[in-house]
């Protein structure tokens, strides 16, 4: 096991990562912008350095100053979490060649999943189900975007079509289109958008399947050939392609189609390669077919839900598995249900304006079932320059209903003064009885925000 381990994020996830450190015995080093030097994860760690200022480019996404505060304090291993360099397939290759130890895939699998035109055709030659679309880019990192061929493939496939930045994430790059006129200015914004947000404005096509949910499956995969889906996590609720809350088990699928999309999942891993812990994401359309749409090379926001059914620690298998070891538990069992919603700093009723400024005081809900991930404090004093993201609250029960149940209070009992959040609006739809019936899609958050939000 890695003695030393820098990690390269912030935030919640870098309170989460030094914690798992704590118990394996691996000593932590936390990296800072000026803008965070009293953040949480800096008083957490062993070990702390600043790297620069607020600007994520100038620390957070800057590899060499990254990896020369590893070589300052004799780091053995760099840990990404999400976000930031996690799927940075040249990040992870410096790594290598500088004989730092990556909490990762190699930079060939990132490089792969991170390209998602390619990551599609490869897990498509596989038999991997994918949504109707283009088969490669149709223009922007190779040139003009092409919307002549853009308007051919959208009327082969039907419309409504997503435009999809294939370097993207997050949900930058990514437009819907009905009719042609509208495809060629998705087409045009798309590639923008994503040139501006990846460096990279090559953009693909899919068939926008309406009405449909988001599932996703945990992988695990190391370096001696065995990859296992550690259960499935429903992330339909979405704002903008955002999610805002996930559960797990997914509810309402079949064991039928449970297993079969969890086979899809570990095909998708093996033909792109993956080692370490991931995620092969699907849409399922209201009809039961489903569709792989991409593979997220890094631990996910939402991996507190699986951890909570499943018992395994997700973030302690990467560092087990960075280190060559095999994996132990290949028949996951999960028992009741757990649902997370993401807490942001943003104010839903004036179009989820980032709130950022001084929390005067905070209190952070408990009880049976309830977890919460933050690195929130009363005196802290949230930045404008990252994701607004604050906190993670995770309910566990020994059904959804009782999660739920948990959820809701706790999410009531979640407070900040001085900045507005999500907290109630989760609160709100976690109550709702469509969220408590399961009858879920994309556009369910449309009913708990203004209009044009």
């Amino acid at each position: 096991m890695f003695r030393r381990v820098l990690i390269a994020n912030r935030g919640e996830i870098a309170v989460r990562i030094i914690r798992a450190c704590r118990e394996l015995g691996i000593a932590s080093v936390a990296v800072h912008s000026t803008a965070d030097h009293d953040c949480l994860h800096t008083s957490l760690a062993d070990e702390s350095i600043c790297i620069g200022p607020p600007a994520p480019a100038q620390s957070y996404l800057n590899t060499p100053a990254i990896i020369a505060a590893a070589e300052i304090c004799d780091a053995h291993a760099i840990h990404p979490g999400y976000g930031f360099l996690a799927e940075n397939a040249k990040f992870a290759a410096v790594c290598r060649d500088c004989n730092i130890g990556f909490i990762g895939p190699s930079p060939e699998a990132i490089a792969l999943s991170g390209d998602k035109a390619a990551c599609r055709e490869t897990v498509k030659a596989a038999g991997v189900p994918v949504v109707p679309g283009s088969e490669g880019i149709v223009g922007g990192s190779k040139g003009a975007a092409d919307t002549k061929r853009a308007v051919a493939i959208a009327k082969e496939i039907g419309f409504p079509v997503l435009v999809k930045a294939s370097a993207g994430g997050g949900g930058k790059g990514m437009r819907i289109a009905h009719n042609d006129v509208a495809l060629q200015n998705a087409v045009s914004m798309a590639s923008l958008e994503a040139q501006s947000a990846f460096g990279d404005g090559g953009v693909y096509i899919e068939k926008f399947v309406e009405n449909a949910r988001h599932i996703e499956f945990q992988i695990l995969a190391d370096h001696h050939g065995t990859t296992v889906a550690v259960g499935d996590r429903e992330c339909t609720i979405q704002r903008r392609h955002q999610k805002l809350i996930e559960e797990s088990p997914a509810p309402g699928l079949t064991t039928a189609l449970r297993t079969k999309m969890a086979k899809a999942a570990v095909r998708a891993a093996e033909a792109i390669g993956y080692t370490n812990a991931g995620t092969a994401e699907f849409v399922l359309a209201p009809d039961g077919q489903f569709y792989f749409i991409e593979f997220n090379a890094r631990i996910q926001v939402e991996h507190p839900v699986t951890e909570e059914v499943t018992g395994i620690d997700l973030v302690r298998e990467q560092f087990r598995l960075a280190t060559g070891e095999r994996l132990q538990d290949t028949e996951v069992v999960t028992t009741g249900a757990a649902i997370e919603a993401r807490i942001c700093a943003e104010d839903p009723e004036h179009g989820f304006v980032p709130t950022p400024g001084l929390v005067s005081r905070c209190h952070v809900p408990g009880g049976p079932g309830i977890r919460v991930d933050s690195h929130l404090f009363s005196g802290y004093n949230i930045p404008r320059y990252y994701d607004s993201l604050i906190a993670k609250v995770i309910a566990r029960g020994r059904t959804r209903e009782e999660a739920i149940g948990r959820l809701a209070g706790a999410l009531q009992e979640f407070a900040t003064e001085g900045v507005k959040t999500t907290a109630r609006l989760c609160a709100r739809v976690v109550k709702s009885d469509r969220f408590q019936r399961g009858d879920i899609d994309v556009k369910l958050l449309d009913d708990f925000v203004p209009k044009g939000n």
